[in-house]
């Protein structure tokens, strides 16, 4: 690259991030080429229901011109009407000079402009989904394999009962099946805007039609069918409703939120030695420490996943502030939240993927760091089995009690090793042998259900989902 290339503002997202498939999704081309979609499918069904002289030529004229978009024209036209809709009508015209006077016929700028945001949506819902699913597939058998593998469970980040490692990757993976949900529903069920004409009443293409009102409806499930949709709005202004965007930029910050709350996850445990995402042979984890391993792609999904929960908010605010049947107010934003949230997204669950591909676990820390607090949770055992013993529980809960403040001060003044089994064993009160306390400190005893739990849920609601995807697809980074 020269030196020109590098004194102009680059946007990180296509840069460092985003995938190449979801930038081209958002790209000037893929906007254009389905303008012309737009319109060829526009001028098909109304050749097809007789609403206007267009011969087959004319439509051959415009399909041959669909992916050779003369963009010097198109620019030239722009900055002298100011319009881009007018102006890419126009260099469509230079080309295909035959159907010039036919191109966007009865039509709006919403027309293009709008059907054009939904297909793209929708084929970027898609591609997450699919992202998702593979996801879902990676953690899946990392929540198989460590299904029964105790470690410390933390509410508060105070340590608390035993789980597994793998109940706690379910737990991160149920977040994303619900994501996955909302991504496939809103990928298979978003409409077009369809053919509404300019404040949404079709009156343009019922004057067309010579106020016959069914080959209005037709000519919509028309244009709809050839574009791969079931349907369009029933109603809409002259754009369709924006609570649209603002259902699917909810959907997007669901996926952060997951990504935040896994990722945070990681890097406390992380800190704690517990568990690790990859560390490449060649990678720096500080310019300072050299020593260090740090979480830099859990980071990058936790920053990438803050900007995308702040981009879900504005959609809100373009629906509520949208006037009558329409104002263009909306137009700026949504030229750059839909698509950045999208590529945001895209890269979260790119990185993520080539997390889980290789999470280390540190089974020997989680051992000590459960056998460290292990016995103050082994007392509600200890105390039933001295009561079976002939024990009173009021007097021995006020023992364990005793015990267990002197033990905790020990390691939190002094620095000392929990010391609360000797402390029981040598209290003649509870009548059991240090033997017999130490069968009560298998970790095993104290995951409930939570292999079981991993299984039940992978098999009725994972398994369907990621069945499909039988490759090893793994994810390189660009940095």
């Amino acid at each position: 690259m020269s030196r020109s290339d590098y004194d102009t503002y680059s946007n990180p997202l296509t840069a460092r991030y985003a995938s190449d498939e979801m930038s081209r999704i958002f790209s000037p081309d893929k906007k254009f080429t389905t303008w012309r979609r737009l319109w060829i499918a526009l001028a098909e069904a109304e050749r097809e229901l007789g609403l206007a002289d267009i011969t087959q030529e004319q439509i051959d004229d415009l399909k041959r011109y669909e992916h050779d978009v003369n963009y010097a024209d198109a620019e030239a036209r722009e900055r002298e009407v100011r319009h881009d809709v007018m102006a890419h009508i126009h260099a469509y015209g230079l080309q295909a000079k035959a159907a010039a006077p036919i191109i966007h016929l009865g039509a709006t700028s919403a027309y293009v402009g709008d059907n054009t945001d939904i297909i793209q949506m929708k084929e970027a819902l898609t591609l997450i989904a699919g992202k998702l699913a593979r996801l879902m597939k990676n953690l899946a058998s990392f929540a198989m394999e460590y299904r029964a593998l105790p470690c410390l469970g933390f509410t508060h980040f105070q340590p608390a009962q035993l789980v597994t490692v793998g109940k706690r990757a379910a737990l991160w993976l149920q977040d994303f099946y619900y994501d996955h949900m909302d991504a496939s529903w809103l990928a298979g069920s978003l409409p077009l805007l369809g053919v509404k004409g300019t404040t949404g009443t079709q009156a343009s293409f019922l004057e067309l039609a010579g106020g016959d009102d069914g080959k209005v409806k037709k000519l919509e499930s028309l244009v709809a069918d050839k574009l791969g949709f079931a349907n369009a709005v029933a109603l809409s202004g002259q754009t369709y409703t924006r609570k649209i965007d603002s259902k699917v930029l909810s959907a997007l910050s669901g996926v952060a939120q997951s990504a935040a709350k896994m990722t945070n996850d990681i890097r406390l445990l992380q800190g704690m030695k517990e568990i690790e995402e990859p560390f490449e042979k060649g990678q720096i984890g500080s310019s300072a420490m050299a020593y260090k391993r740090n979480p830099m792609r859990s980071e990058r999904v936790s920053s990438l996943a803050r900007y995308v929960m702040g981009l879900s908010a504005v959609p809100p605010v373009t629906e509520a502030t949208q006037w009558f049947e329409r104002t263009l107010d909306d137009s700026a934003s949504r030229r750059i939240v839909i698509p950045e949230a999208f590529m945001a997204v895209d890269a979260i669950v790119d990185i993520l993927r080539n997390v889980t591909d290789g999470l280390v676990v540190h089974e020997q820390v989680i051992h000590s760091r459960i056998m460290a607090e292990l016995p103050f949770m082994a007392t509600e055992n200890i105390l039933m089995n001295a009561v079976k013993k002939g024990g009173s529980r009021q007097e021995l809960h006020e023992r364990i009690r005793v015990h267990s403040q002197a033990a905790a001060e020990e390691v939190k003044e002094r620095g000392q090793s929990n010391d609360l089994l000797e402390r029981i064993a040598g209290d003649p009160s509870f009548g059991l042998s240090a033997e017999e306390i130490a069968g009560l400190l298998d970790p095993a005893l104290y995951i409930g259900r939570s292999a079981a739990q991993v299984e039940d849920f992978i098999e009725e609601k994972i398994r369907p989902i990621i069945g499909g995807y039988t490759d090893d697809e793994k994810v390189e980074l660009k940095v």
